[in-house]
């Protein structure tokens, strides 16, 4: 997840994703997962409260996968002018399970003690949930490069949110009419998050803000690293310089 300031309207940024990799972060944690095993939902959000409090104005909020999910919690706190959440991840109450995603999600979810554990995928694994739409030359190569264990706690609190009583960590108020506006992007191949996740995660907000959804064709999971990745980052800032509050 990464945040930015809105940009004036006159002025032209061009957006890309992932310019600087963090490698050296990659290598720590495939070879001690540790803090991913440990890491919850009410963590990750408490910090990244903390950080954008701690801005001199209220940021663009940008999330992808899970992030999309911390974009949509810290919006529903009163944080930042607005969210995009990228091939987002469902919030609490969002009923939809593709087959895609069944798939995608069944290295971590066939055991139910990998909720308390870092699952990792193999490269095969990868490809279908990630970068479906690259070679499987290109695939490996992002495997290589970005792979990392998942945690299996937040996929679980995800699986479980709707069956669950009381609120769960990935508890929204479909009806803040407060909150910032807010863009879903969706890819059109995502096995993992499909626009079939987004589309209801949308429809769930009854509140007058704005909220919205554009899909884009041909892109997997891993769309910030796909070809075309300029045509969705020029498009996410052009909607965050409209929209920004």
């Amino acid at each position: 997840m990464s945040a930015t300031t809105p940009p004036s309207p006159p002025s032209r940024l061009r957006v890309t994703f992932h310019q600087e990799h963090p490698f050296a972060a990659v290598e720590s944690l495939n070879a001690d997962p540790t803090p991913i095993e440990e890491v919850a939902v009410a963590q990750i959000v408490e910090s990244l409260e903390a950080l954008v409090r701690d801005l001199d104005k209220p940021p663009i909020l940008v999330g992808h996968s899970a992030g999309g999910v911390f974009v949509q919690l810290l919006l529903d706190h009163g944080l930042g002018a607005a969210g995009v959440a990228i091939n987002s991840a469902p919030t609490e109450g969002v009923a939809v399970v593709p087959l895609t995603q069944i798939k995608a999600a069944f290295p971590v979810l066939k055991n139910p003690a990998n909720r308390h554990r870092a699952v990792g995928l193999n490269a095969e694994q990868w490809h279908y949930t990630f970068a479906n739409t690259f070679t499987e030359e290109e695939s490996l190569a992002l495997y290589e490069r970005y792979a990392v264990p998942s945690s299996g706690a937040i996929f679980w609190d995800s699986a479980l949110a709707t069956l669950r009583p009381g609120h769960p960590s990935t508890y929204v108020n479909y009806r803040n009419g407060d909150r910032a506006p807010l863009l879903f992007v969706s890819g059109e191949k995502d096995h993992l998050m499909p626009p079939k996740v987004q589309q209801p995660n949308a429809r769930h907000y009854k509140s007058n803000t704005i909220t919205e959804v554009k899909e884009f064709p041909g892109r997997p999971h891993l769309l910030p690293a796909a070809p075309g990745r300029e045509e969705v980052a020029d498009y996410v800032l052009d909607w965050a310089a409209l929209h920004a509050r």
